[in-house]
């Protein structure tokens, strides 16, 4: 797990943003994604020009049929536009992106950037029981930036037992952010799913950021916003919720980044490190 030291620009860009009212620019950017305008089809073909969007996978691929932002920014993709890592022991992306940080985790501790870790107990809203199970575990963390496919998909298949949604901060999750602020994950809004699998406990932490107006989850909707001052969790083992791998679990408006946690060892690729870029579905590890 290597990654380029913080530059000057990096605090600079970091700490501009610091004292901006995160939460109300985010919800300015949610409703303007979701209205139908005159403007919307011109400002989609801008966008996927500068950021040069791949729309040869989309179901639909002309820009001129999305009626609004967001149906163009969670777009479908074919089916066979990402196939999904085969094996019953093979860890699958859950997303298209690029790889933040990937290896153990240790005594409970995550790594984020060169010299910089934060609390795994943090970052699960200090849920004590799945922070023991996952305290030796393994992780992958993974950014999507705006040109990606922002729908979320099982690594593993799994039944769902737990989602938590924490309220925070609202930073970027670019590059330069994981660089330079402290314990940023845990400090950002996130929706966190818990699953067992065959392979032991798996947590997917679905971590908001400055223009991410929405975290979806398949089986509870829309999750955020509106905007909630206090933590809630929602139990979900008797309700019988079991999604194979690859399966759509959530999704994000704007990038963003999701992070895998698994109880049990895994070999993650060895030709595979910070920096890579990923597809969903793609095989990052086997199970142990």
């Amino acid at each position: 797990m290597s990654t380029q030291p913080a530059s000057l620009l990096d605090y600079i860009k970091t700490y501009s943003l610091y004292v901006l009212p995160h939460h109300a620019l985010t919800r300015i950017v949610f409703w303007l994604t979701r209205r139908e305008s005159r403007f919307t089809t011109g400002v989609i073909k801008k966008f996927a020009a500068a950021f040069k969007v791949e729309m040869d996978d989309a179901i639909d691929s002309n820009l001129n049929n999305y009626k609004t932002f967001n149906a163009f920014f969670t777009r479908a993709l074919k089916d066979e536009a990402r196939p999904i890592a085969a094996g019953d022991t093979e860890i699958a992306s859950p997303a298209d992106g690029k790889i933040s940080a990937i290896g153990d985790i240790h005594d409970a501790r995550v790594f984020q950037a060169k010299g910089r870790d934060y609390s795994l107990l943090t970052l699960l809203g200090g849920d004590g029981q799945a922070t023991e199970r996952l305290g030796n575990g393994r992780f992958t963390t993974i950014y999507l930036s705006p040109k990606d496919y922002h729908r979320l998909h099982m690594p593993l298949s799994g039944r769902l037992t737990k989602q938590t949604h924490v309220p925070g901060r609202l930073f970027s999750v670019g590059p330069h952010t994981v660089k330079t602020l402290p314990n940023l994950f845990a400090r950002n809004e996130r929706v966190i799913a818990q699953f067992e699998t065959e392979h032991g406990l798996m947590a997917l932490v679905l971590v908001g950021a400055m223009n991410v107006a929405a975290i979806e989850t398949v089986w509870d909707g829309l999750v955020t916003p509106p905007q909630k001052a206090a933590m809630s969790s929602k139990e979900y083992s008797d309700h019988n919720i079991h999604l194979a791998k690859g399966e759509e679990m959530g999704r994000f408006n704007m990038g963003s980044t999701i992070i895998v946690l698994l109880e049990n060892p895994a070999a993650w690729r060895v030709d595979m490190q910070a920096g890579d870029p990923v597809r969903m579905g793609q095989f990052l590890a086997q199970i142990q």
